[in-house]
């Protein structure tokens, strides 16, 4: 009996646990299919809403960002001396939570911030706390130094403040700095805020310079972990410029010794502008380009040297930018005159290369010509006699260029004008070139016996001190009218040269033969002519002087200059001098810009290693045939009276005025 009992007991249980075995696989197999449902479902969600619910999750984490900003590129000159770079500036960034939230620190924090940097006072930083409680940026100093920031973490890392500073950060800037102030000052240029350049290689190769900002990403999670991402920036590329500290430094002093010897009482400037230009003629590489007045890169603003106190205070803000305006430009690429006779060798080499002078030519200056019921002088009013090409140049013989004019005939001069590239631009690589394309007779106003005469002497037509200089160049250097430039390369960040600026050759301009012809001409006229205040003992220099009458001759106002080159066979430098209304009652005379050029080369000349007198031969025999050059001249020139650079009347209609 109790067996039987017990058996069915067994049944019982084997009946229960089997049916509890069949409910947790049923339970077991329901949890899957639900573990399968939910895998399935968010895959599902994933795939059609997953960006979506990502940026819901990603909105309710704490996330900062920063700018990481790139250094603008260097600009250096041809031997790598730095004339223009940016410099780590730092801003000071009070986090007022942080510090507001360890109250305990705040003292030494205002102690060690107002130690350090002495532009910001505690009352600042305490109101900016009681103010902006929450606030995680404010910023109470701009732009202090590398050396003042260190000097600060120093400090705060010092045993007497280590661990008792907070809610102090430093977002770095970069500042742009000039470490020889005045030095090239219109040709380098400035940046203003924001890394944009305003004038000179700033300004015209400004996306050159610039690079991209990086960033800074990151959030603060739950558990207060960082997750950070940093893209890097791209730094600026570094211009390598054709400028030679040395040469330009030379020029400047030469320039500004001048001035100040011709500055006088009432004056700021020795003249209305000063500016020289040396050049590579084989290559239009520019060595130097210096223009006075001047400013400082560092200060552009600043107008205190030209004006007083009293003139700033009563100048409004427009007179003001037309001064610095004025101030800022660069006078041997932006401003236009009348070249005077430092165009006449142009005159003489298209007579040449057309064939309409032969060279052996002579012609009668007898001191004046009538032209249309109007008397032109020459300089000597007694007329300088019987000249030869090489006389006329050498004596600058206004009479004899004019009679040349005649022979050479409107479309040959028109023509060549324009080949030598007088009225287009150079395309130098700076802003702001002039544009002289309406400042040029063409070839039907050419026509007119006056506007000829006038031109064949430089008179009547203006161009830009890079135009003649470049184009003077090609005179010398067997025809070769070469692009003028200022930028050699460019390289990245880590000095890579990424873009070599090889020279670039615009136009073919004269053969070799009248190339040479012109350069013993040229030689003669610093030997024996008008421009033997600018030679230099010791070296064979050729050049050519310039007085251009800029107003009517009562008002007597004058732009002298004087543009030579060295040695004589093969032309390594070409020296630019203009005087724009020197300083004193008589202006009249290109001795003024021949000094400043003898003092120029006088130094330049030693130091570009130049032959000298002693290692060229036979130059001495070169002047003996020019200076001797005699012959006929023909009925056609004789009866053609001649005029000078200064004219006693105005000049009839249709002449132009500057």
């Amino acid at each position: 009996m109790a067996r039987r009992k017990k058996d069915r007991v067994k049944k019982s249980n084997k009946k229960l646990l089997k049916r509890m075995q069949i409910k947790l696989w049923v339970v077991f197999g329901g949890i899957c299919v639900l573990f399968v449902f939910l895998i399935g479902k968010l895959m599902y969600i994933e795939y059609t809403s997953g960006s979506k619910y990502e940026k819901i999750v990603l909105s309710q984490q704490k996330y900062d960002s920063a700018i990481v900003p790139y250094q603008r590129g260097d600009i250096i000159d041809s031997k790598g001396s730095v004339l223009a770079t940016s410099v780590d500036v730092y801003n000071v960034i009070l986090d007022c939570k942080v510090l507001n939230a360890n109250t305990d620190l705040i003292d030494t924090t205002v102690n060690a911030v107002t130690l350090c940097f002495p532009e910001i006072t505690a009352e600042k930083m305490r109101k900016a706390l009681a103010e902006k409680k929450s606030s995680e940026y404010v910023i109470l100093a701009k732009k202090v130094s590398y050396e003042e920031m260190a000097t600060f973490e120093a400090l705060t890392s010092s045993d007497e403040f280590k661990k008792s500073v907070t809610g102090i950060w430093f977002e770095k800037e970069y500042q742009r700095k000039y470490p020889y102030g005045y030095l090239a000052a219109s040709l380098i240029g400035f940046s203003s805020s924001g890394n944009y350049g305003v004038i000179g290689l700033e300004n015209e190769y400004n996306s050159t310079l610039n690079g991209i900002n990086g960033r800074s990403y990151g959030y603060i999670n739950s558990d207060s972990d960082v997750e950070r991402t940093v893209i890097e920036p791209t730094d600026g590329n570094t211009l390598v410029t054709t400028i030679d500290i040395n040469i330009q430094n030379i020029v400047e002093d030469a320039i500004l010794n001048w001035n100040r010897e011709y500055m006088g009482e009432d004056s700021t400037t020795g003249s209305v502008n000063t500016a020289a230009l040396v050049m590579n003629p084989n290559t239009g590489e520019i060595y130097a380009m210096a223009d006075y007045p001047v400013f400082d890169l560092n200060n552009p603003r600043d107008l205190s040297a030209y004006f007083s106190e009293e003139e700033l205070d009563a100048m409004t803000d427009d007179e003001e930018m037309d001064a610095l305006n004025e101030l800022w430009q660069n006078y041997t690429v932006t401003h236009t005159y009348e070249p005077g006779s430092t165009f006449k060798p142009f005159t003489v080499a298209t007579g040449l290369e057309t064939g309409t002078l032969v060279g052996n030519e002579t012609y009668l200056c007898n001191g004046g010509e009538e032209i249309s019921g109007y008397t032109v002088h020459c300089v000597n009013r007694n007329g300088h006699g019987m000249e030869t090409i090489a006389d006329a140049l050498s004596d600058s013989c206004n009479d004899a260029l004019m009679q040349m004019s005649y022979v050479i005939g409107a479309h040959n001069f028109a023509g060549f004008q324009s080949l030598f590239n007088f009225g287009q631009k150079t395309g130098i690589d700076l802003p702001g070139e002039a544009n002289t394309s309406t400042l040029i007779y063409n070839e039907e106003q050419l026509g007119s016996t006056i506007n000829i005469a006038t031109n064949s002497f430089g008179q009547n037509f203006n161009t830009t001190m890079v135009q003649l200089g470049s184009s003077f160049c090609s005179l010398i250097n067997g025809g070769h009218l070469y692009q003028p430039h200022v930028v050699a390369k460019i390289q990245d960040s880590s000095g890579n040269v990424i873009e070599t600026k090889e020279p670039v050759v615009l136009k073919e301009t004269v053969s070799k033969e009248v190339s040479d012809q012109m350069k013993a001409y040229l030689l003669n006229v610093v030997s024996n002519g008008t421009a033997k205040t600018a030679k230099v003992e010791g070296y064979n220099i050729g050049g050519k002087t310039g007085t251009a009458q800029k107003t009517h001759p009562s008002n007597g106002t004058y732009l002298v200059s004087f543009i030579g080159y060295a040695p004589f066979y093969n032309p390594e430098v070409v020296v630019y001098v203009i005087v724009d209304e020197p300083n004193t009652p008589d202006q009249a005379h290109s001795s003024f810009a021949q000094i400043i050029c003898h003092n120029i080369m006088e130094q330049i000349l030693p130091y570009l290693n130049i032959k000298t007198a002693e290692e060229e031969e036979g130059v001495e025999q070169i002047l003996a045939e020019v200076s001797g050059t005699t012959a006929t001249v023909t009925e056609e020139t004789n009866s053609a009276n001649t005029s000078t650079e200064s004219m006693e009347e105005e000049p009839p209609e249709g002449a132009a005025e500057d």
